[in-house]
Protein backbone atom coordinates (compact mmCIF):
# COMPACT_ATOMS: atom_id res chain seq x y z
CA UNK A 1 0.00 0.00 0.00
CA UNK A 2 1.26 3.42 -0.79
CA UNK A 3 1.37 6.13 1.86
CA UNK A 4 -1.85 8.68 2.19
CA UNK A 5 -1.13 11.22 -0.39
CA UNK A 6 -0.87 14.97 2.06
CA UNK A 7 -1.79 18.17 -0.20
CA UNK A 8 1.17 19.75 1.27
CA UNK A 9 3.02 17.34 -1.12
CA UNK A 10 0.67 18.98 -4.29
CA UNK A 11 3.51 22.20 -4.87
CA UNK A 12 6.09 20.26 -4.91
CA UNK A 13 5.20 17.53 -7.57
CA UNK A 14 3.12 20.35 -9.85
CA UNK A 15 6.49 22.51 -9.74
CA UNK A 16 8.11 18.92 -10.27
CA UNK A 17 6.01 17.94 -12.89
CA UNK A 18 6.01 20.85 -14.93
CA UNK A 19 9.96 21.30 -14.31
CA UNK A 20 10.35 17.82 -15.51
CA UNK A 21 8.04 17.93 -18.88
CA UNK A 22 10.38 20.80 -19.51
CA UNK A 23 13.38 18.67 -19.21
CA UNK A 24 11.28 15.89 -21.57
CA UNK A 25 9.91 17.96 -24.06
CA UNK A 26 13.11 17.92 -26.16
CA UNK A 27 14.26 15.00 -25.33
CA UNK A 28 10.92 12.99 -26.53
CA UNK A 29 10.97 15.45 -29.76
CA UNK A 30 14.55 14.12 -30.17
CA UNK A 31 14.05 10.65 -29.84
CA UNK A 32 11.13 10.55 -32.13
CA UNK A 33 12.70 12.12 -35.13
CA UNK A 34 15.84 9.68 -34.73
CA UNK A 35 13.99 6.59 -34.86
CA UNK A 36 11.88 7.76 -37.82
CA UNK A 37 8.33 7.41 -36.71
CA UNK A 38 8.23 11.50 -35.99
CA UNK A 39 8.43 13.25 -33.33
CA UNK A 40 5.25 12.64 -32.57
CA UNK A 41 5.72 9.69 -31.37
CA UNK A 42 8.34 10.86 -29.30
CA UNK A 43 6.14 13.25 -27.47
CA UNK A 44 3.07 10.73 -27.57
CA UNK A 45 5.48 8.14 -25.99
CA UNK A 46 6.70 10.61 -22.90
CA UNK A 47 2.58 11.26 -22.18
CA UNK A 48 1.85 7.47 -22.36
CA UNK A 49 4.74 6.37 -20.70
CA UNK A 50 4.54 8.59 -18.78
CA UNK A 51 1.49 8.70 -17.14
CA UNK A 52 0.73 4.48 -17.01
CA UNK A 53 4.19 3.75 -15.33
CA UNK A 54 3.26 6.59 -12.16
CA UNK A 55 0.13 5.35 -12.08
CA UNK A 56 0.86 1.42 -12.04
CA UNK A 57 4.30 1.78 -11.14
CA UNK A 58 6.62 0.89 -7.83
CA UNK A 59 8.32 4.04 -7.28
CA UNK A 60 6.94 7.58 -6.14
CA UNK A 61 8.77 10.16 -7.96
CA UNK A 62 9.84 8.18 -10.55
CA UNK A 63 10.26 9.50 -13.65
CA UNK A 64 9.83 7.55 -17.36
CA UNK A 65 9.98 8.21 -20.87
CA UNK A 66 11.60 7.42 -24.29
CA UNK A 67 15.27 6.66 -23.43
CA UNK A 68 18.32 6.72 -25.47
CA UNK A 69 18.56 2.94 -25.34
CA UNK A 70 14.57 2.47 -25.95
CA UNK A 71 15.30 4.67 -29.22
CA UNK A 72 18.14 3.09 -30.40
CA UNK A 73 16.67 -0.13 -29.92
CA UNK A 74 13.34 0.74 -31.73
CA UNK A 75 15.50 2.22 -34.67
CA UNK A 76 17.14 -1.58 -34.80
CA UNK A 77 13.39 -3.21 -34.33
CA UNK A 78 12.07 -1.35 -37.18
CA UNK A 79 15.00 -1.91 -39.41
CA UNK A 80 15.40 -5.40 -39.00
CA UNK A 81 12.48 -6.71 -37.50
CA UNK A 82 9.65 -5.35 -38.47
CA UNK A 83 7.87 -5.03 -42.15
CA UNK A 84 5.74 -2.57 -40.89
CA UNK A 85 5.40 0.35 -38.47
CA UNK A 86 1.93 -1.88 -37.19
CA UNK A 87 4.80 -4.94 -36.44
CA UNK A 88 6.91 -2.20 -34.97
CA UNK A 89 3.81 -1.54 -32.28
CA UNK A 90 3.26 -4.97 -31.95
CA UNK A 91 6.82 -5.95 -30.56
CA UNK A 92 6.17 -2.69 -28.21
CA UNK A 93 3.01 -4.30 -26.69
CA UNK A 94 5.11 -7.55 -26.67
CA UNK A 95 7.86 -6.57 -24.51
CA UNK A 96 5.45 -4.57 -22.21
CA UNK A 97 3.27 -8.24 -21.80
CA UNK A 98 7.01 -9.81 -21.01
CA UNK A 99 7.39 -7.00 -18.35
CA UNK A 100 4.29 -7.64 -16.78
CA UNK A 101 5.13 -11.62 -16.59
CA UNK A 102 7.92 -10.78 -15.28
CA UNK A 103 6.01 -8.37 -12.28
CA UNK A 104 3.36 -10.87 -11.76
CA UNK A 105 6.04 -13.98 -11.21
CA UNK A 106 7.89 -11.69 -8.75
CA UNK A 107 11.35 -11.90 -10.41
CA UNK A 108 11.33 -8.10 -11.28
CA UNK A 109 13.92 -7.51 -8.60
CA UNK A 110 16.13 -10.11 -10.76
CA UNK A 111 16.78 -7.61 -13.62
CA UNK A 112 19.24 -5.97 -11.43
CA UNK A 113 21.63 -8.82 -11.26
CA UNK A 114 22.93 -7.44 -14.62
CA UNK A 115 26.58 -7.24 -14.64
CA UNK A 116 27.57 -3.30 -14.47
CA UNK A 117 30.41 -4.08 -16.95
CA UNK A 118 27.72 -5.68 -19.07
CA UNK A 119 25.33 -2.54 -19.08
CA UNK A 120 28.74 -0.28 -18.93
CA UNK A 121 29.65 -1.68 -22.29
CA UNK A 122 26.07 -1.59 -23.38
CA UNK A 123 25.42 2.08 -22.57
CA UNK A 124 28.87 3.48 -24.43
CA UNK A 125 27.81 1.64 -27.29
CA UNK A 126 24.17 3.00 -27.36
CA UNK A 127 25.88 6.43 -26.64
CA UNK A 128 28.40 5.67 -29.68
CA UNK A 129 25.33 4.88 -31.72
CA UNK A 130 23.63 8.23 -30.95
CA UNK A 131 26.74 10.59 -31.61
CA UNK A 132 26.81 8.51 -35.16
CA UNK A 133 23.19 8.75 -36.22
CA UNK A 134 23.21 12.50 -35.65
CA UNK A 135 26.14 13.37 -37.58
CA UNK A 136 23.91 13.69 -40.71
CA UNK A 137 21.10 15.84 -39.62
CA UNK A 138 23.62 18.11 -37.67
CA UNK A 139 25.60 18.34 -41.01
CA UNK A 140 21.76 19.50 -42.58
CA UNK A 141 21.87 16.21 -45.03
CA UNK A 142 18.45 13.84 -45.24
CA UNK A 143 18.77 10.62 -43.07
CA UNK A 144 20.65 7.57 -44.83
CA UNK A 145 18.54 4.34 -45.11
CA UNK A 146 20.01 1.38 -43.50
CA UNK A 147 22.76 0.73 -40.51
CA UNK A 148 25.40 2.44 -38.97
CA UNK A 149 27.83 1.66 -42.10
CA UNK A 150 25.35 3.33 -44.53
CA UNK A 151 25.40 6.39 -42.75
CA UNK A 152 29.44 6.61 -42.47
CA UNK A 153 29.10 5.90 -45.63
CA UNK A 154 27.36 8.98 -46.28
CA UNK A 155 29.80 11.11 -44.52
CA UNK A 156 31.78 12.13 -47.52
CA UNK A 157 29.24 13.44 -49.22
CA UNK A 158 27.40 15.50 -46.30
CA UNK A 159 30.82 16.82 -45.07
CA UNK A 160 31.11 18.65 -48.73
CA UNK A 161 27.47 19.53 -49.07
CA UNK A 162 27.18 20.39 -45.51
CA UNK A 163 24.09 22.95 -44.46
CA UNK A 164 25.61 26.13 -42.88
CA UNK A 165 22.66 27.03 -41.43
CA UNK A 166 21.67 23.53 -39.92
CA UNK A 167 25.57 23.63 -38.60
CA UNK A 168 25.55 26.56 -37.01
CA UNK A 169 22.18 26.06 -35.00
CA UNK A 170 23.69 22.75 -34.25
CA UNK A 171 26.78 24.11 -33.17
CA UNK A 172 24.61 26.68 -30.67
CA UNK A 173 22.40 24.25 -29.50
CA UNK A 174 25.19 21.61 -28.37
CA UNK A 175 27.44 24.42 -26.88
CA UNK A 176 24.75 25.96 -25.02
CA UNK A 177 24.07 21.93 -23.77
CA UNK A 178 28.11 21.94 -22.64
CA UNK A 179 28.70 24.78 -21.01
CA UNK A 180 24.92 25.77 -19.50
CA UNK A 181 25.76 26.26 -15.82
CA UNK A 182 23.98 23.26 -13.42
CA UNK A 183 22.99 24.98 -11.00
CA UNK A 184 20.47 26.74 -13.77
CA UNK A 185 19.10 24.06 -14.90
CA UNK A 186 17.24 23.23 -12.38
CA UNK A 187 14.98 26.58 -13.09
CA UNK A 188 15.64 26.25 -16.47
CA UNK A 189 17.14 22.84 -18.23
CA UNK A 190 20.32 23.05 -20.44
CA UNK A 191 18.47 21.19 -23.45
CA UNK A 192 15.26 23.19 -23.27
CA UNK A 193 16.98 26.40 -23.69
CA UNK A 194 18.84 24.90 -26.17
CA UNK A 195 15.81 24.23 -28.15
CA UNK A 196 14.59 27.70 -27.55
CA UNK A 197 17.60 29.51 -28.29
CA UNK A 198 18.12 27.23 -31.77
CA UNK A 199 14.81 27.41 -32.75
CA UNK A 200 14.58 31.34 -32.36
CA UNK A 201 17.94 31.62 -34.84
CA UNK A 202 16.75 29.49 -37.50
CA UNK A 203 13.85 31.41 -37.75
CA UNK A 204 14.96 34.73 -37.59
CA UNK A 205 18.48 34.45 -39.66
CA UNK A 206 19.13 30.91 -40.38
CA UNK A 207 15.87 29.84 -42.60
CA UNK A 208 17.74 27.40 -44.78
CA UNK A 209 17.74 24.76 -41.46
CA UNK A 210 15.78 21.48 -42.33
CA UNK A 211 13.07 21.60 -39.44
CA UNK A 212 10.32 19.31 -38.19
CA UNK A 213 7.48 20.28 -40.11
CA UNK A 214 4.08 19.51 -39.88
CA UNK A 215 2.87 17.60 -37.21
CA UNK A 216 -0.29 15.51 -36.07
CA UNK A 217 -2.81 16.91 -33.84
CA UNK A 218 -4.74 15.47 -31.34
CA UNK A 219 -5.05 12.06 -29.26
CA UNK A 220 -2.56 9.15 -30.47
CA UNK A 221 -5.21 6.79 -32.95
CA UNK A 222 -5.56 2.34 -31.53
CA UNK A 223 -2.90 0.62 -33.11
CA UNK A 224 -4.13 -2.33 -34.56
CA UNK A 225 -1.37 -5.64 -33.45
CA UNK A 226 0.06 -7.80 -36.12
CA UNK A 227 -1.33 -11.45 -35.45
CA UNK A 228 -0.19 -13.44 -37.91
CA UNK A 229 1.42 -16.50 -36.09
CA UNK A 230 4.81 -16.83 -38.12
CA UNK A 231 5.72 -12.94 -37.13
CA UNK A 232 4.85 -13.14 -33.43
CA UNK A 233 7.39 -16.27 -33.37
CA UNK A 234 9.64 -13.97 -34.90
CA UNK A 235 9.24 -10.68 -32.50
CA UNK A 236 10.05 -13.31 -30.05
CA UNK A 237 13.74 -12.43 -29.71
CA UNK A 238 13.31 -8.52 -30.47
CA UNK A 239 10.49 -8.36 -27.66
CA UNK A 240 12.92 -9.76 -25.17
CA UNK A 241 15.65 -7.27 -25.87
CA UNK A 242 12.85 -3.93 -25.51
CA UNK A 243 12.02 -5.76 -22.45
CA UNK A 244 14.88 -6.67 -20.90
CA UNK A 245 16.12 -2.74 -21.39
CA UNK A 246 13.25 -1.36 -20.48
CA UNK A 247 13.13 -3.23 -17.24
CA UNK A 248 17.22 -2.25 -16.92
CA UNK A 249 16.78 1.47 -16.63
CA UNK A 250 13.56 1.40 -14.95
CA UNK A 251 15.25 -0.33 -11.93
CA UNK A 252 18.33 1.73 -11.90
CA UNK A 253 16.36 5.05 -12.06
CA UNK A 254 14.36 3.36 -9.23
CA UNK A 255 17.35 2.50 -7.53
CA UNK A 256 17.91 6.42 -7.97
CA UNK A 257 15.06 7.42 -6.32
CA UNK A 258 15.50 5.37 -3.54
CA UNK A 259 18.92 6.98 -3.09
CA UNK A 260 17.15 10.47 -3.50
CA UNK A 261 14.16 10.31 -1.15
CA UNK A 262 15.14 7.55 1.18
CA UNK A 263 12.58 5.23 0.62
CA UNK A 264 12.39 1.61 -1.16
CA UNK A 265 10.55 0.88 -4.28
CA UNK A 266 8.51 -2.20 -5.28
CA UNK A 267 10.02 -4.05 -7.87
CA UNK A 268 7.70 -6.40 -9.30
CA UNK A 269 5.40 -3.41 -8.90
CA UNK A 270 7.76 -1.29 -10.69
CA UNK A 271 8.15 -4.10 -13.76
CA UNK A 272 4.80 -5.22 -14.12
CA UNK A 273 4.02 -0.95 -14.14
CA UNK A 274 6.57 -0.36 -16.97
CA UNK A 275 5.27 -3.42 -18.89
CA UNK A 276 1.65 -1.64 -19.06
CA UNK A 277 3.06 1.48 -19.82
CA UNK A 278 4.88 0.07 -22.80
CA UNK A 279 1.66 -2.29 -23.91
CA UNK A 280 -0.42 1.43 -24.06
CA UNK A 281 2.57 2.66 -26.02
CA UNK A 282 2.37 -0.27 -28.50
CA UNK A 283 -1.46 -0.05 -28.77
CA UNK A 284 -1.61 3.89 -29.48
CA UNK A 285 1.06 4.24 -31.92
CA UNK A 286 3.98 5.38 -29.07
CA UNK A 287 7.83 4.66 -28.55
CA UNK A 288 8.90 2.67 -25.51
CA UNK A 289 9.89 4.21 -22.77
CA UNK A 290 11.36 2.98 -19.27
CA UNK A 291 12.26 4.66 -16.11
CA UNK A 292 14.95 7.66 -16.40
CA UNK A 293 17.19 8.22 -13.92
CA UNK A 294 18.16 11.65 -15.22
CA UNK A 295 14.41 12.75 -15.19
CA UNK A 296 13.95 11.30 -12.05
CA UNK A 297 16.40 13.67 -10.54
CA UNK A 298 15.47 16.61 -11.99
CA UNK A 299 11.70 15.34 -10.87
CA UNK A 300 13.25 15.14 -7.28
CA UNK A 301 15.56 17.95 -6.88
CA UNK A 302 12.42 20.10 -8.06
CA UNK A 303 10.28 18.99 -5.20
CA UNK A 304 8.54 15.64 -7.00
CA UNK A 305 7.78 13.44 -4.00
CA UNK A 306 4.80 11.05 -5.53
CA UNK A 307 3.51 9.51 -8.68
CA UNK A 308 1.53 12.63 -8.89
CA UNK A 309 4.46 14.59 -10.27
CA UNK A 310 4.66 11.77 -13.23
CA UNK A 311 1.18 12.14 -13.91
CA UNK A 312 1.63 15.84 -13.65
CA UNK A 313 4.45 15.83 -16.42
CA UNK A 314 2.80 13.57 -18.52
CA UNK A 315 -0.29 16.32 -18.57
CA UNK A 316 1.73 19.17 -19.59
CA UNK A 317 3.12 17.46 -22.24
CA UNK A 318 -0.54 16.38 -23.38
CA UNK A 319 -1.18 20.26 -23.28
CA UNK A 320 1.37 20.78 -25.58
CA UNK A 321 0.73 18.51 -28.03
CA UNK A 322 -3.03 19.41 -27.92
CA UNK A 323 -2.93 23.07 -27.67
CA UNK A 324 0.61 24.61 -29.26
CA UNK A 325 1.41 21.59 -31.34
CA UNK A 326 2.58 24.30 -33.72
CA UNK A 327 5.47 25.38 -31.72
CA UNK A 328 7.46 22.39 -32.31
CA UNK A 329 7.12 22.57 -36.61
CA UNK A 330 9.84 25.19 -36.85
CA UNK A 331 12.23 23.65 -34.71
CA UNK A 332 15.56 22.62 -37.05
CA UNK A 333 16.67 18.57 -36.64
CA UNK A 334 19.86 20.14 -36.17
CA UNK A 335 18.83 21.79 -32.97
CA UNK A 336 17.48 18.33 -32.00
CA UNK A 337 20.71 16.64 -32.92
CA UNK A 338 23.40 19.02 -30.91
CA UNK A 339 21.00 18.09 -27.65
CA UNK A 340 21.36 14.48 -28.93
CA UNK A 341 25.19 14.48 -29.42
CA UNK A 342 25.44 15.69 -25.70
CA UNK A 343 23.00 13.16 -24.94
CA UNK A 344 25.35 10.45 -26.37
CA UNK A 345 28.42 11.73 -24.86
CA UNK A 346 27.12 11.86 -21.35
CA UNK A 347 25.30 8.08 -21.19
CA UNK A 348 28.97 7.18 -22.60
CA UNK A 349 29.93 5.59 -19.35
CA UNK A 350 33.53 7.59 -18.86
CA UNK A 351 33.37 7.30 -15.11
CA UNK A 352 34.57 3.40 -15.85
CA UNK A 353 36.68 4.10 -19.31
CA UNK A 354 38.85 6.39 -17.24
CA UNK A 355 39.79 3.84 -14.74
CA UNK A 356 40.04 0.98 -17.74
CA UNK A 357 43.66 -0.05 -16.99
CA UNK A 358 42.49 -0.85 -13.26
CA UNK A 359 39.67 -3.03 -14.20
CA UNK A 360 40.33 -6.51 -13.89
CA UNK A 361 40.80 -8.01 -17.76
CA UNK A 362 37.83 -10.53 -16.99
CA UNK A 363 34.94 -7.98 -17.12
CA UNK A 364 36.95 -5.73 -19.10
CA UNK A 365 36.24 -7.69 -21.83
CA UNK A 366 33.04 -7.83 -21.18
CA UNK A 367 32.65 -4.71 -21.30
CA UNK A 368 34.51 -4.01 -25.09
CA UNK A 369 33.31 -6.98 -26.12
CA UNK A 370 29.44 -5.53 -25.66
CA UNK A 371 30.55 -2.15 -26.50
CA UNK A 372 31.57 -3.72 -29.94
CA UNK A 373 28.47 -5.55 -30.57
CA UNK A 374 26.84 -2.99 -30.01
CA UNK A 375 27.94 -0.60 -32.67
CA UNK A 376 28.75 -3.19 -35.20
CA UNK A 377 26.44 -5.39 -34.46
CA UNK A 378 23.08 -5.01 -33.24
CA UNK A 379 21.61 -4.77 -29.55
CA UNK A 380 20.10 -7.94 -29.34
CA UNK A 381 23.30 -9.47 -29.81
CA UNK A 382 25.18 -7.98 -27.73
CA UNK A 383 22.91 -8.55 -25.00
CA UNK A 384 23.06 -12.08 -25.31
CA UNK A 385 26.21 -12.35 -25.72
CA UNK A 386 27.29 -9.82 -23.03
CA UNK A 387 25.37 -11.67 -20.91
CA UNK A 388 26.80 -15.49 -21.61
CA UNK A 389 30.24 -13.80 -21.02
CA UNK A 390 29.51 -11.83 -17.73
CA UNK A 391 28.36 -15.33 -16.83
CA UNK A 392 31.65 -16.94 -17.93
CA UNK A 393 33.80 -14.29 -16.12
CA UNK A 394 31.51 -14.32 -12.95
CA UNK A 395 31.58 -18.26 -13.01
CA UNK A 396 35.82 -17.94 -13.61
CA UNK A 397 35.56 -15.66 -10.45
CA UNK A 398 33.14 -18.04 -8.32
CA UNK A 399 35.93 -20.66 -8.85
CA UNK A 400 38.37 -19.24 -7.93
CA UNK A 401 37.30 -17.75 -4.64
CA UNK A 402 35.11 -21.30 -3.88
CA UNK A 403 38.50 -23.40 -4.40
CA UNK A 404 40.23 -20.87 -2.14
CA UNK A 405 38.62 -21.83 0.75
CA UNK A 406 39.13 -25.28 0.54
CA UNK A 407 41.93 -27.47 2.76
CA UNK A 408 43.23 -30.62 1.44
CA UNK A 409 45.84 -31.64 3.89
CA UNK A 410 47.79 -35.44 4.98
CA UNK A 411 47.31 -35.51 8.37
CA UNK A 412 50.87 -37.04 10.01
CA UNK A 413 50.36 -40.52 11.65
CA UNK A 414 52.56 -38.97 14.74
CA UNK A 415 50.21 -35.97 14.88
CA UNK A 416 46.65 -37.47 13.92
CA UNK A 417 46.86 -40.71 16.24
CA UNK A 418 48.67 -39.18 18.74
CA UNK A 419 44.87 -38.94 21.05
CA UNK A 420 43.89 -42.23 20.05
CA UNK A 421 44.33 -45.31 22.23
CA UNK A 422 45.25 -47.45 19.62
CA UNK A 423 48.93 -45.07 18.54
CA UNK A 424 50.68 -46.89 20.10
CA UNK A 425 49.44 -50.13 18.26
CA UNK A 426 49.85 -48.30 15.05
CA UNK A 427 53.46 -49.50 14.10
CA UNK A 428 54.18 -46.07 11.80
CA UNK A 429 57.17 -43.85 11.19
CA UNK A 430 56.76 -40.65 11.78
CA UNK A 431 56.65 -39.42 8.15
CA UNK A 432 53.57 -41.79 7.38
CA UNK A 433 50.14 -39.66 6.90
CA UNK A 434 47.85 -42.58 6.29
CA UNK A 435 44.63 -39.90 6.36
CA UNK A 436 44.12 -36.92 4.56
CA UNK A 437 41.72 -34.39 5.90
CA UNK A 438 39.41 -32.43 3.08
CA UNK A 439 38.00 -29.56 5.13
CA UNK A 440 35.33 -28.18 2.37
CA UNK A 441 34.60 -24.53 3.83
CA UNK A 442 32.07 -22.02 2.23
CA UNK A 443 29.80 -22.25 -1.07
CA UNK A 444 30.45 -24.72 -3.51
CA UNK A 445 28.40 -24.37 -7.13
CA UNK A 446 28.89 -25.63 -10.20
CA UNK A 447 31.73 -23.04 -11.52
CA UNK A 448 34.30 -25.13 -8.79
CA UNK A 449 32.57 -28.40 -9.27
CA UNK A 450 34.93 -29.50 -12.30
CA UNK A 451 38.03 -28.07 -10.86
CA UNK A 452 36.88 -29.57 -7.58
CA UNK A 453 37.07 -32.63 -8.63
CA UNK A 454 40.67 -32.69 -10.59
CA UNK A 455 42.30 -31.26 -7.61
CA UNK A 456 41.13 -32.79 -4.62
CA UNK A 457 40.59 -36.14 -6.20
CA UNK A 458 44.25 -36.37 -6.77
CA UNK A 459 45.30 -35.84 -3.06
CA UNK A 460 42.53 -38.68 -2.45
CA UNK A 461 44.39 -41.59 -3.88
CA UNK A 462 47.50 -40.93 -1.84
CA UNK A 463 45.89 -42.18 1.49
CA UNK A 464 44.30 -44.98 2.74
CA UNK A 465 41.45 -43.13 4.30
CA UNK A 466 40.01 -39.52 3.82
CA UNK A 467 37.72 -37.73 6.08
CA UNK A 468 35.37 -34.98 4.21
CA UNK A 469 34.83 -32.67 6.79
CA UNK A 470 31.69 -30.66 5.92
CA UNK A 471 31.84 -28.59 9.31
CA UNK A 472 32.24 -25.69 7.82
CA UNK A 473 30.24 -25.82 4.90
CA UNK A 474 27.72 -23.20 3.94
CA UNK A 475 26.13 -24.11 0.73
CA UNK A 476 26.31 -26.89 -2.03
CA UNK A 477 24.53 -27.11 -5.44
CA UNK A 478 23.76 -29.95 -7.34
CA UNK A 479 26.50 -29.89 -9.49
CA UNK A 480 29.36 -29.42 -6.33
CA UNK A 481 26.95 -32.64 -4.30
CA UNK A 482 27.56 -34.40 -7.63
CA UNK A 483 31.31 -33.75 -7.99
CA UNK A 484 31.70 -35.66 -3.82
CA UNK A 485 30.10 -38.53 -5.15
CA UNK A 486 32.98 -38.59 -7.92
CA UNK A 487 35.28 -38.10 -5.12
CA UNK A 488 33.62 -40.71 -3.30
CA UNK A 489 33.93 -43.51 -6.34
CA UNK A 490 37.28 -42.48 -7.20
CA UNK A 491 38.38 -43.01 -3.38
CA UNK A 492 36.57 -46.25 -3.98
CA UNK A 493 38.86 -47.50 -7.34
CA UNK A 494 41.85 -46.42 -4.73
CA UNK A 495 40.94 -48.49 -2.08
CA UNK A 496 40.72 -44.96 -0.15
CA UNK A 497 38.04 -45.31 3.16
CA UNK A 498 36.05 -42.36 3.07
CA UNK A 499 34.59 -40.78 6.78
CA UNK A 500 31.97 -38.05 6.39
CA UNK A 501 32.39 -35.46 9.27
CA UNK A 502 29.38 -33.19 10.45
CA UNK A 503 26.97 -33.49 7.40
CA UNK A 504 23.44 -31.37 8.31
CA UNK A 505 21.52 -28.53 8.15
CA UNK A 506 20.68 -27.60 4.20
CA UNK A 507 24.14 -29.58 2.77
CA UNK A 508 23.22 -32.81 4.22
CA UNK A 509 19.50 -32.27 2.65
CA UNK A 510 21.17 -31.80 -0.61
CA UNK A 511 23.75 -34.92 -0.47
CA UNK A 512 21.15 -37.00 0.64
CA UNK A 513 18.38 -35.88 -1.95
CA UNK A 514 20.59 -36.73 -4.52
CA UNK A 515 21.80 -40.47 -3.04
CA UNK A 516 25.58 -39.22 -3.08
CA UNK A 517 26.64 -41.49 -0.14
CA UNK A 518 24.78 -44.71 -1.12
CA UNK A 519 27.90 -46.52 -1.33
CA UNK A 520 29.12 -45.44 2.59
CA UNK A 521 27.84 -47.21 5.08
CA UNK A 522 25.88 -45.78 8.52
CA UNK A 523 29.01 -46.13 10.68
CA UNK A 524 31.11 -44.05 8.07
CA UNK A 525 28.91 -40.82 9.23
CA UNK A 526 30.54 -39.19 12.50
CA UNK A 527 30.03 -36.21 14.49
CA UNK A 528 33.04 -35.11 16.34
CA UNK A 529 36.54 -35.57 15.05
CA UNK A 530 37.54 -37.65 17.78
CA UNK A 531 34.83 -40.42 16.45
CA UNK A 532 36.41 -39.66 13.19
CA UNK A 533 40.44 -40.54 14.44
CA UNK A 534 38.74 -43.64 16.14
CA UNK A 535 37.06 -45.00 13.12
CA UNK A 536 40.21 -43.98 11.02
CA UNK A 537 42.56 -46.40 13.31
CA UNK A 538 39.97 -48.78 13.21
CA UNK A 539 39.59 -48.99 9.42
CA UNK A 540 43.52 -48.49 9.10
CA UNK A 541 43.82 -51.55 11.15
CA UNK A 542 41.46 -53.54 9.77
CA UNK A 543 42.91 -53.08 6.54
CA UNK A 544 46.49 -54.56 7.68
CA UNK A 545 44.80 -57.74 9.10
Amino acid sequence: MRPPYELRQLSGDIFGGVTTAATVLPMALAYGVATGLGAIAGMYGAIVVGFFASVFGGTPARIAYPSAAMAVAMMVVLTEHAESVSEAFTIIVMAGLIQIALGILRIGRFVTYTPYSMIAGFTSGIGVIIIVIQTLPFLGAAPAPGGLFDIIRAWPEALVTFNLHAVTVGIVSLAICVFWPRRLGRYLPGPLLALLVGTVIAMLWLPGAPVIGELPRGLPSLQAPEMSAGFLLSAIQPALTLALISSVNSMVASLVADSLTGTRHKPNREMAGQGIANVAAGLLGALPGAGAPSGTTVNIRAGGSSPVSGVLCAAALLAIVLGLGRIAEPIPLAVLSGILVKVGWDIIDWRLITRIRHVRRNYLLVMLLTLALTVFVDLITAIVVGLIVAGFARARESERRELSSVVSVPLLDTEFFSGGQDADDADVDRFAARVGLVDLRGEFSFASSNELAWTIGADIEQHEAVIFDFSNTVHMDDSAALVIERLIDRAAAAKTECIVLNLSGSVGDTLNSLNVFRRLPAERFVDGLESARELAVELLNDGDE
